[in-house]
């Protein structure tokens, strides 16, 4: 499954959100510093396609949700939602009248 690409303004964002340095998200992919500073840099001198899908695997494993480009507005980033569980209800508090 060929995945859409992400931009360099979104790698940046994703890894901000999650409060990494690159060297802790190098540690993360396995690459190296300078292939993420390339991933994140503006222009020309990218990162390969597979160092950034890895990148992206990488923050979306740590919760990075990654945006598309929607309605005239640009690409974008965000955190999944992560609330408290549902535990449901203690063994005490079950009675007939929650019985579903």
């Amino acid at each position: 499954m060929h995945e859409r690409l992400v931009t360099s303004a979104q790698l940046r964002a994703g890894r901000a959100l999650l409060g990494l340095s690159q060297a802790e998200l190098a540690g993360c992919t396995c690459l190296s510093v300078p292939t993420i500073e390339r991933a994140e840099a503006d222009g020309d001198l990218g990162a390969s396609e597979a160092a950034m899908a890895a990148i992206r695997v990488a923050l979306e494993d740590q919760g990075v949700i990654f945006l598309d480009a929607d309605g005239g507005q640009g690409p974008g980033v965000r955190l999944r939602y992560s609330g408290p569980p549902d535990e449901g209800l203690r063994p005490d508090q079950l009675t007939s009248d929650n019985d579903i």
